[in-house]
């Protein structure tokens, strides 16, 4: 499956219905408990606090979603959520190994505590490590040295 990545911010989204309407419908189908306020109001709320989102694109649609805020030398991922009529098909696999090559030099992190169960799982089949306090997974990026 040709799965690109997409990277939208808020002007990026302002601009593009159709990238806005899906990643509504990529979050509409999140776990509960995942979100902390409604889909679009989560999107809104997360783009216009400064993050942006990687998304996973096929087809012309946005399949897969995960949240990200830079800081100096690491990206902060947040919120990874697939479509449900594409899991299990490799979407976020890939969603997940389009980030790492996009980071360049940064770490990529994600807070443990608002994990699910499967996406831990997920994580640590993709490198990931939970470092030592256990409060995020780290993957280091091969450009900085790090190990997948």
């Amino acid at each position: 499956m040709p799965v690109t990545l997409e990277r939208l911010d808020h002007a990026r989204w302002s601009a593009d219905p159709q990238a806005g309407a899906d990643l509504s419908r990529i979050y509409q189908d999140a776990s509960p408990g995942l979100l902390p306020t409604p889909a679009e109001t989560f999107v809104r709320e997360h783009l216009e606090g400064g993050g942006e989102f990687c998304c996973a694109r096929f087809n012309g649609r946005l399949l897969a979603a995960v949240g990200m805020h830079h800081e100096p030398g690491a990206w902060w991922l947040s919120h990874f959520c697939v479509r449900e009529s594409t899991r299990r098909r490799g979407v976020g696999s890939r969603l997940m190994a389009l980030v790492a090559a996009a980071a360049g030099d940064n770490a990529l992190r994600i807070e443990a505590d608002q994990l699910p169960l499967e996406s831990q799982l997920l994580l640590v089949r993709l490198g990931y490590r939970l470092e030592e306090n256990g409060a995020y997974f780290e993957l280091m990026t091969p450009a900085s040295g790090g190990s997948q």
